[in-house]
Order: C-alpha cells, then sequence, then structure tokens
C-alpha cells in the first residue's frame, strides 16, 4: 500500500493506494468518530462490492445502512441529494455519523455534497471504483451537483476523512470508463509535470492493458500532483484553477450534448486538444507538442476531436464556468516550458480552433 498525504491545516488526509483495501476497513475505523455509516452507491456498483464492504464493517462493529442510487451523471442532481438526506433522517442520523460514497465521481460529489450539508458538517469517506475517480475527484474536496444550466455550479468545498483506492476495483470497470480515467492522468503530465508526461508516452500501452505496477504508480502520482496543488490553493482561489486544463472546453461538450452522451474523460481529452490548439495559435505550444499530445490520448483511446456544437452554443457553455471572472471566460492553456497558464482568449483565436 502506498500512502499519499493532503497537507491540508485543518483538513488533512490521506489516500491510500493497493490491493484488497475494501475489505480491510482499517483506515476506515480510525477517522469515523462512531461505529456507524451510510454507504451510499449506484446501480452498477452495488452489486459489485456493496456487501464485500458492508460485511467487512459490520464484522468490525459498524452499524450500516445502504442508499443505492440511480446510475450516470444525468442523475447528479439536487433530487439525489434528497434521497440521501431523507434516508439520514428517516432513521435519525447523527452529525458524526459517516457517509461512505462507494462508486464513481457522481456518487463521490454527491455524497461529499450531502455531507457537507447534513446537519451542517458530517464526516465522510471516498472509496473511489472508477480510475477517474481515484485520480482526480475523489481528491481535493470538491463536492456537488449539476444543474441543468451548468455542470457542477451547486456545490461545496468538504474535504474527505481518507481516501482508499483499492485497485482490484478497477478490474471490472469498463474499457470505456477505464479509458475515460487515462484522460485525467495526462491532464497532471501536461499541467506541470513533463517528467510524468515523458514517462506516460513510454509507458502507455502499460496502462492500456491495465498492468499492475504501472497503474499503481500512474495513480499515485496523480494523486501526488493534485494533492500539491490542493494544498496550496484549497479553494481555488489561484492556482487550482490549474487542474481544470481542457475543462472548460470539456465542460461545454458534456452539457451541449446532454450529461451522459459523452464521459467526462472523453470531453477532457478533446477539451485538451482544443486547449493545446489554442495555445498553438497564441505561439506558447508547439504545433508538434499539439500531436504528441493527440497520439498520446488516441493511444489511451480516447477522442481527440470535439463535436461541433455551433459558435453560439460553445460560447453559451463557455460563459457558464466557474473561471469566468467579470465577464471574461478564462482558459488553462499549456506551454513549451512544461506549465500551464491561466488566461483570457481572443474571440478570434476561438474562431479559428472551435469546431
Amino acid at each position: 500500500m502506498q500512502t499519499i498525504h493532503v497537507p491540508l491545516e485543518q483538513n488533512a488526509y490521506d489516500i491510500h493506494i493497493g490491493t484488497g483495501l475494501l475489505s480491510s476497513v482499517e483506515q476506515m475505523l480510525a477517522v469515523m468518530p462512531q461505529r456507524r455509516a451510510v454507504i451510499v452507491s449506484n446501480e452498477v456498483v452495488a452489486p459489485l462490492y456493496l456487501a464485500r464492504l458492508q460485511m467487512a464493517l459490520e464484522a468490525a462493529g459498524v452499524q450500516v445502512q445502504t442508499v443505492v442510487l440511480p446510475d450516470g451523471e444525468q442523475h447528479k442532481t439536487m433530487s439525489s441529494i434528497e434521497h440521501i438526506l431523507d434516508a439520514m433522517l428517516q432513521t435519525r442520523c447523527e452529525r458524526k455519523t459517516t457517509l461512505i460514497a462507494l462508486g464513481g465521481g457522481v456518487i463521490g460529489d454527491m455524497t461529499g455534497f450531502a455531507a457537507a450539508i447534513y446537519q451542517r458538517g458530517a464526516p465522510f469517506i471516498q472509496i473511489p471504483t472508477t480510475l477517474l475517480a481515484q485520480v482526480d475527484s475523489s481528491v481535493g474536496g470538491k463536492t456537488g451537483i449539476n444543474h441543468p444550466l451548468g455542470k457542477n455550479m451547486i456545490g461545496a468545498f468538504y474535504q474527505p476523512r481518507v481516501v482508499i483506492a483499492d485497485l482490484d476495483v478497477l478490474n471490472t470497470l469498463p474499457d470505456r470508463e477505464y479509458s475515460a480515467g487515462l484522460a485525467e492522468i495526462i491532464k497532471y503530465g501536461l499541467i506541470d509535470d513533463p517528467e510524468f508526461f515523458l514517462w506516460l508516452n513510454d509507458h502507455m500501452d502499460a496502462l492500456v492493458a491495465r498492468k499492475q505496477d504501472a497503474l499503481a504508480y500512474a495513480i499515485a502520482r496523480s494523486c501526488a500532483n493534485k494533492a500539491r496543488i490542493v494544498a496550496a490553493d484549497e479553494r481555488e482561489q489561484g492556482d487550482r484553477a490549474l487542474l481544470n486544463l481542457g475543462h472548460t472546453f470539456g465542460h461545454a461538450i458534456e452539457a451541449g450534448l446532454g450529461y451522459g452522451v459523452w464521459l467526462h474523460g472523453e470531453a477532457v481529452a478533446a477539451g485538451m486538444v482544443l486547449a493545446a490548439r489554442c495555445a498553438a495559435e497564441l505561439g506558447i505550444f508547439a504545433a508538434q507538442r499539439v500531436t504528441d499530445l493527440i497520439r498520446l490520448l488516441q493511444v489511451a483511446r480516447l477522442p481527440v476531436d470535439a463535436p461541433a456544437l455551433g459558435r453560439d452554443a460553445w460560447m453559451n457553455w463557455m460563459a457558464s464556468d466557474k473561471k469566468v471572472e467579470g465577464g471574461a471566460i478564462r482558459f488553462i492553456l499549456p506551454t513549451d516550458a512544461g506549465k500551464s497558464i491561466i488566461r483570457t482568449v481572443e474571440q478570434s483565436v476561438l474562431d479559428r480552433i472551435l469546431p
């Protein structure tokens, strides 16, 4: 087991990465203020892993109840949050009752948001079951839901007590979902870790084949990169926005096509290509580097061509992005220095790169 520490002053926690962790509950028990928990999962993950986790917790003396929600981004709504809260209120859960998110990013975001608002703050644990959630959404404390007018527009910063990333659960992950997680791993290399980006070029075939050594290294390196950025800017007042490389374009794709048509990681992949092309138009990113990124994404079996939403739709959805400041859309763009920057982009440049 590898452990990555997220060094936040009052909200520090560990990310444990390894195998067999779902049945070994010591790390969970260590952060639970009382022996009572609510496991929130979905209809896809629950049949695979819910009983195993519940039995392990109950064997350790924890009183467990479960909430199983429909699967999919389209269910990341206030209605699902109300379902979680109804179940907790009906059984008189207390402020020290721990919520446990067992699922991908949608379940993690919703469970964290429910924990943030239940009696003004209950503890919660992240057990991410997708690659994307293990390297990204389970770390950093962003919780929330979608709104018909924008993705992740309602939520709170609320940190988990611990993150348990069990590599074994990735064995049942469909290829499409797995590739979606690789997009977020590639993102970390592109943001400000050129050494990792080179490593990914050399090891992407091993990652696609789910070789455990390569996978464990990529997850740990990604989590360490995110932990470093989050520790410096917990509430995204500055450089934490760099973690959204490709997301301004990607969120527009998700919302424009309808939530769930493209997976989040797929939209981020195409969004990173648009960001790279935008940077190339501005002369801060070489054309060859755009080609290298496209090749790497293709090896990871990810889309590289964004859908043609139409200029007005693109601009409308991107104007709803959380990085908009003073009415101006700000983009995360890679540079030839192996870093990324936050800046506005002229409309003429966007017109040249948007499909």
